[in-house]
């Protein structure tokens, strides 16, 4: 199949409503948080705005669709609410992402395969308002045929339980997980689908999988936020910038994993 070039970063400005919503006010702004993401060269920017609103306010969806030229990719549950929200903010993507109220983060891919009758309606009228759907789901062939033909643009692959196995040193269960990964990257290719990945990553994760040829974006917020606290964001990301293309250079060098 064709290598991409270039792997897209996208980084997620979610955390950094975390800390402003801990005290109130106003204070650290993430749409200050895009705008610097993208002077150090992030391709795009990300955030939920969850039901429960606990970090992006709907305000900020606003203010990040007016106000930082790069792509918007607005995560959001599949519910009626969130798609009337999509469709007046028209964000340049969206990524349908299971949602649970007690969660701290998203724990799980998107059952896309089971929700084919709720979902199809939903994503129609995402793409009826010219928005590029993606379906953040586990790298499982069921779940990736079913975003295929529900017609979806995108599927995003959760790599948690990859970077957890890696972070936790159970290195058996994490060449499991990566073989998983990229066995799903090709069949999502396979279907004509654009792959994208996030959850979970850092520097060496991100560096890895950014060199799977079918790889196209891949959407960062934790690490990137974390690191910021003790380097600066623009730095964050560009240590981050130049992890994606360390791992893509191996697929010139015929080195990739």
């Amino acid at each position: 199949m064709a290598v991409r070039n270039a792997v897209r970063l996208g980084v997620n400005v979610d955390h950094v409503a975390t800390v402003r919503n801990a005290r109130g006010g106003i204070h650290p702004d993430p749409v200050r948080a895009a705008a610097l993401a993208k002077a150090a060269g992030a391709d795009g920017i990300t955030a939920h705005l969850r039901e429960d609103r606990r970090h992006i306010r709907d305000a900020d969806m606003v203010r990040l669709k007016g106000e930082i030229d790069l792509p918007l990719n607005f995560e959001m549950a599949a519910t009626e609410e969130m798609v009337g929200i999509a469709t007046r903010i028209r964000p340049h993507a969206c990524c349908l992402v299971p949602e649970r109220r007690e969660e701290r983060t998203t724990e799980g891919g998107l059952d896309a395969a089971g929700q084919m009758a709720e979902l199809a309606p939903r994503i129609a009228r995402l793409r009826a308002a010219g928005i590029r759907v993606s379906l953040f789901v586990a790298a499982d062939p069921a779940q990736l045929e079913a975003a295929s033909a529900l017609g979806a643009d995108i599927v995003e692959l959760h790599t948690g339980a990859w970077c957890d196995a890696c972070a936790e040193g159970r290195h058996d269960a994490a060449e499991v997980e990566f073989e998983r990964l990229k066995a799903g990257a090709r069949h999502a290719a396979a279907l004509g689908l654009e792959v994208h990945a996030g959850h979970g990553l850092d520097y060496e994760t991100a560096e890895r999988i950014a060199a799977f040829p079918e790889i196209a974006e891949l959407n960062i917020g934790h690490f990137i936020i974390g690191e910021a606290v003790f380097i600066g964001l623009e730095e964050a990301v560009r240590r981050m910038r130049e992890a994606i293309a360390g791992g893509r250079a191996t697929l010139a060098s015929g080195a990739a994993a």
